[in-house]
């Protein structure tokens, strides 16, 4: 069965959702990988405030390639979630309530996860022509310097994904 998940997500969705469980995501993300990540922790380590408020957020770890006429974002598969482990501590601390990326995290971001109550979704690697077509609006929030690599605000129908781990910490990728 496929659950349907609304965002912003909420501590009760949150709770409901299992490792191991198929969803389909609706609703509004930010995305961000290893430039953007980097700036976000550098700013909370001097005590600055972030360009994007990341309360309640989710979100997706894609460098998204350049758009074609007619489509909000070119093909938008998930890069490697691993690269954001330093950063993603101090993130979920800020309210953080989801990552979208792939492969495994680090011991100390699923214990981030179980103190914050936060998920982590992985989409289809391979798939990232078939991912941007649930992509419906792409706007640049933050960075936009870093190009593909900015912080942007995707409006999303139906974006396919999987819990990879859930708020209680465990794992698909433990227990198969």
């Amino acid at each position: 069965m496929v659950k349907k998940i609304n965002l912003p997500l909420t501590d009760e969705v949150i709770r409901e959702l299992h490792a191991g469980d198929s969803v389909l995501i609706s609703g509004s993300v930010i995305t961000g990988r290893d430039a953007a990540h980097k700036r976000l922790y550098e700013l909370l380590q001097k005590g600055q405030p972030l360009p994007v408020e990341l309360k309640g957020e989710v979100i997706y770890y894609v460098g998204p390639a350049p758009a074609r006429p007619g489509h909000a974002v070119g093909p938008a598969g998930p890069t490697s979630s691993y690269r954001m482990d330093k950063y993603t501590p101090a993130l979920l601390e800020q309210g953080l309530k989801g990552m979208i990326g792939k492969g495994a995290r680090s011991q100390e971001v699923i214990a981030s996860m179980v103190k914050n109550g936060a998920v982590y979704f992985a989409a289809i690697g391979g798939a990232a022509a078939l991912i941007s077509q649930s992509i419906k609006k792409a706007e640049i929030l933050a960075y936009e310097d870093l190009g593909t690599e900015a912080i942007y605000r995707f409006t999303v129908e139906n974006f396919p994904a999987i819990v990879v781990i859930d708020a209680t910490g465990k794992s698909v990728l433990v227990t198969g």
